[in-house]
């Protein structure tokens, strides 16, 4: 099996709060949305699900689940962020394995790490696999 794509489907009971969230702070759109259940995009590949639990269906544990997102230009995604009034539970930083970022939580409690690529240091660079072309 090659999965063609993949993303997470959170169960909550908060979607209309998420959905927004996400648009709002993001830049995602609905791509599917019937109220219990909405499937948002970024862009080409790039999804997120969110669901209202259906009869006995319990929520799920969210504890240990982080959202990675890369941008183009990290700084201007926390100032923006910010400014919207977001508290980073991680301070942005540059991290010697290859990148700048910092994190914030989503309305879930769900850890959105927030980042751009850097030149990782000699001592990270090594753990890097060579870029090869995938076969198709």
């Amino acid at each position: 099996m090659r999965p063609t794509t993949a993303s997470p489907c959170i169960t909550t009971k908060r979607v209309a709060e998420t959905r927004e969230f996400y648009i709002r702070h993001f830049g995602a759109r609905p791509a599917f949305d019937c109220g219990w259940f909405v499937s948002l995009e970024f862009g080409e590949g790039l999804s997120l699900q969110f669901m209202e639990p259906q009869g006995d269906q319990p929520l799920c544990n969210t504890a240990g689940l982080t959202y990675n997102f890369c941008v183009e230009d990290v700084d201007d995604a926390h100032r923006l962020m910010t400014e919207a009034g977001l508290v980073p539970v991680m301070p942005i930083e540059d991290h010697s394995w290859g990148d700048r970022g910092f994190a914030i939580e989503d309305p879930n409690g769900i850890a959105l790490y927030i980042y751009s690529n850097r030149e990782p240091s000699a001592e990270f660079r090594q753990f890097y696999a060579p870029r090869v072309a995938h076969e198709r």
